[in-house]
């Protein structure tokens, strides 16, 4: 079958027409080829085997339609295979057949050339039919849906010419010359992109390519797999796409019963320039009896947004259309150019830019470290900690687990001590009151800090070596709030500063050397949700239930220097800095209760999130952790059974997902140590505590690395790493106005070579070309490589014996033993 598509109509040819929104143009004889005018979509040339070429003026569905063509052509030529407008000269049409090519100017009913034998041209033999070929034509108006068994027959013709073939296309023939064995390649090249589609007569795989000028010419972008066989394939013209949701590329495929639209997409929020160089538009560069003369002009490009925004084009593909949508994979293997072309904004596109780049981190895996260093028989936790709390709290020596028993009792475990817990009852924290937050100093592995129900944070000083008595008595007691407290964060590079937020809608500042409050922000409608600290310590963002995201500067106004809208759900939310401190994301609800994740600017807060990207449904909030070495997010929620993983870049298209890690059963949560804590040796970029029901189990989230170079330190995963357990100022100096900075050391062992500093190893062909196994052999050859086969195979008779190589005894060492006779002689009696 034949098919082709202008940005209004798509036409095939059929044996009835019975489709709705269609009409049927009568052709005397069977339909082999038919062309839309590239400067006008209501023209169709068609040729058939009456050896005649007609132009169809095709009208609106509610317009009278013609009955005979507009133009007709007589070639004269035997019968008539291809048919082809020229892209830049109005009026100008090619003609080929068995015999040869003819170039016609429609505007004056003249042959501009004669008949010529062409080099390239190879007819097709064609099974003839003694029937009346119809041509269809469908309208789409409103939606792109699948036509019914009742819209098209099945075609009684199975032909298909390759034509418009680009120099390297020749490559494809080959490639895939035993994919669609007997089968018809019908190949589409888009210039804009450099994608070439793949389809084969009869098959259900659709493949696109990126097409180079040079090695490799071809590589695989996506292989679409669909539901039903492909009799034709039409690429719809560039100024009918949809560029509202970035559709790059849109394929129609007819089946026997159905006419499928497929659209390949980029996920990009909103229009981006370099996914649409400017394309040709509809107006001819010159007239055919110019070019006959030897003028030879470009067709006028003009931007895609620009002809989009006025034109109605029935071929757009509404948002609520039914018809099926494939994307191209972002993580195949891709090369980074274009074949050249005119356009100056074209040849500096890479094929990333389109489809999205790829993390290097897409394949991280994690892992439960050996049983043997889980602490295990974990029992009486508190599994109802409120939402604001992380569960539990970790750092690189010790674990504080909050236990359901009255007092708000907390044990801490020592992650140098694994194993069985004793069923006896072990030392703990008695708080006195319910836990409502808590976290470890960052720097000071032994302090404690509680916040309670009673509106009271209490700091708790861990003796050497754990707890081995329990504590009833804390350090210090720090009093203000007047309600419960919701959560407390240490600031990151002042020691001793801590701030809390509670339901009395304030957020506090502690000095904890001096207990005293030093700050208090306002302006909080609602339950506060989430703080973080800025990674340089100047800002505090907070996210309100009130659906708003705000910005402090603690130091120069207790008011917000910020805000702006933030998720919607009222569930719960969570915040992190990411990217250098550019972006805030958010870990939400929507207005449906499903988990989100969004991304603010730092410096715009008020015009709302740049992006967000849907998680799943869960009840819990999702708890990041971002790594500002590698800026891999992490995020998993209490009662979760897989943790996402995210790398985080500040351009679109911002997220980009890697591989999840699943556990077996439910988890409390995660909580991250220290970078140190890595073993970088084995490509390790970050390591957290997993609390189970009744277990607490490292995890190693590794990136995978070729075995022969992870003898090399890989310092493309592990840059200079900020001393973040090392405090950089007192509380008193940041108050005064002071700001640090921690400073960073290398993670790479005395005795670890940089991979970026290792000899280049020359490429391994790890297979043979084919020509070496369908090389013919002779008979003397053959026998020479069996008779070395067999050589080998023996070993060298020269070697030694292995009996050779045993000791032997001396003479002397033989016991000599003279054996006497016997005689038997026989009874006399």
């Amino acid at each position: 079958k034949h098919m082709k598509s202008s940005c209004s109509l798509v036409a095939f040819n059929t044996d009835q027409a019975v489709c709705p929104n269609s009409l049927s143009l009568p052709v005397p004889d069977l339909v082999t080829d038919l062309d839309f005018s590239p400067f006008d979509d209501y023209l169709l040339a068609t040729c058939s085997a009456d050896e005649t070429v007609k132009l169809w003026r095709v009208c609106d569905l509610d317009q009278d339609q013609p009955s005979n063509a507009e133009v007709t052509l007589s070639a004269a030529d035997g019968r008539l295979e291809i048919v082809l407008f020229h892209p830049a000269a109005s009026g100008l049409l090619a003609v080929a057949s068995a015999r040869g090519v003819q170039v016609w100017d429609v505007t004056r009913d003249t042959a501009l050339t004669g008949k010529h034998t062409p080099s390239v041209f190879i007819p097709i033999t064609i099974t003839a039919l003694n029937t009346r070929s119809c041509l269809q034509l469908l309208y789409f108006k409103c939606s792109l849906k699948p036509y019914s068994d009742e819209c098209i027959r099945k075609c009684k013709q199975n032909v298909c010419s390759v034509r418009n073939m680009c120099p390297t296309a020749s490559v494809a023939l080959s490639l895939f010359a035993s994919v669609f064995i007997r089968r018809t390649l019908m190949p589409l090249f888009d210039p804009d992109s450099g994608l070439l589609i793949v389809s084969g007569n009869g098959e259900s795989v659709i493949d696109c390519f990126e097409v180079n000028s040079s090695e490799p010419f071809l590589s695989q972008v996506s292989h679409c797999l669909t539901d039903v066989s492909t009799r034709g394939v039409a690429l719809v013209p560039k100024l009918a796409l949809d560029v509202s949701c970035c559709e790059v590329l849109r394929l129609m495929q007819l089946s026997d019963n159905f006419i499928v639209p497929i659209s390949y997409q980029v996920p990009r929020k909103d229009f981006h320039a370099d996914l649409y160089p400017d394309t040709v538009g509809h107006t001819p560069a010159v007239t055919a009896e110019d070019w006959w003369k030897g003028e030879n002009k470009q067709v006028v490009t003009s931007s895609v947004l620009v002809t989009a925004s006025t034109s109605s084009s029935p071929l757009s593909t509404p948002s609520s259309s039914a018809a099926p949508s494939r994307s191209p994979s972002s993580t195949s293997g891709l090369s980074s150019g274009f074949l050249p072309s005119p356009s100056p904004s074209q040849s500096s596109r890479a094929i990333h830019s389109m489809l999205g780049p790829s993390s290097k981190f897409r394949h991280i895996q994690g892992a439960v470290l050996h049983r043997d260093t889980h602490i295990t028989n974990l029992r009486g936790l508190h599994l109802t900690t409120p939402g604001e709390c992380d569960g539990f709290c970790a750092n690189g020596q010790r674990v504080a687990v909050p236990l359901a028993i009255a007092g708000g009792q907390i044990a801490v475990f020592e992650l140098s001590q694994p194993g069985k817990l004793p069923d006896t009852a072990l030392p703990t924290i008695q708080n006195s009151v319910n836990v409502a937050d808590f976290c470890w100093d960052p720097f000071d592995t032994h302090k404690l800090v509680v916040a309670g129900d009673d509106a009271k944070i209490r700091v708790w000083q861990i003796p050497k070596g754990g707890l081995t008595e329990t504590l009833t008595e804390p350090e210090r007691v720090l009093r203000g709030h007047t309600e419960k407290i919701y959560s407390i964060k240490f600031h990151p590079h002042a020691s001793g500063l801590l701030a809390s937020s509670s339901y009395d809608l304030t957020v506090r500042l502690w000095n904890l050397e001096t207990g005293e409050e030093v700050k208090r922000l306002s302006g909080h409608q609602d339950q506060i949700f989430g703080m973080a600290w800025s990674p340089d310590g100047k800002l505090l963002a907070t996210v309100c239930k009130d659906g708003k995201v705000r910005l402090y500067d603690p130091r120069k106004s207790t008011l917000p220097i910020q805000e702006g809208p933030g998720p919607e759900g009222q569930r719960g939310a969570r915040v992190v800095w990411v990217c250098d401190g550019k972006y805030l994301l958010v870990s939400g609800f929507d207005s449906r209760s499903e988990r989100q994740l969004y991304l603010f600017s730092a410096e715009s807060l008020a015009s709302g999130s740049v992006v967000s990207a849907p998680a799943d449904v869960s009840p819990s909030t999702l708890i990041p952790f971002y790594d500002p070495d590698t800026s891999v997010l992490i995020l998993t929620g209490k009662g979760d059974t897989r943790v996402y993983i995210y790398e985080i870049v500040p351009e679109a298209p911002y997220f980009m997902e890697c591989s999840s890690f699943h556990s077996s059963e439910p988890h409390k949560g995660l909580c991250f140590l220290p970078k140190a804590e890595c073993n970088v040796r084995d490509v390790e970029v970050a390591r957290a505590i997993r609390l189970g029901k009744t277990t607490i189990e490292p995890v190693a989230f590794r990136v995978p690395r070729v075995k022969v170079r992870k003898e090399f330190f890989q310092d493309d995963v592990f840059p200079e790493t900020a001393v973040w357990w090392d405090a950089s100022l007192t509380a008193a100096a940041w108050l005064s106005g002071s700001n640090g900075q921690h400073r960073k050391i290398s993670l790479r062992p005395n005795d670890m070579t940089p991979v970026s500093e290792a000899p280049k190893e020359a490429p391994v062909r790890k297979y043979l070309p084919s020509s070496v196994y369908l090389e013919e052999k002779t008979d003397e050859q053959k026998k020479e490589e069996l008779l070395s086969a067999m050589v080998a195979k023996l070993g060298n008779r020269e070697d030694p014996l292995p009996q050779e190589s045993y000791e032997g005894v001396d003479e002397d060492e033989w016991v000599s033993k003279e054996l006497t006779p016997q005689t038997h002689t026989p009874d006399d009696s």
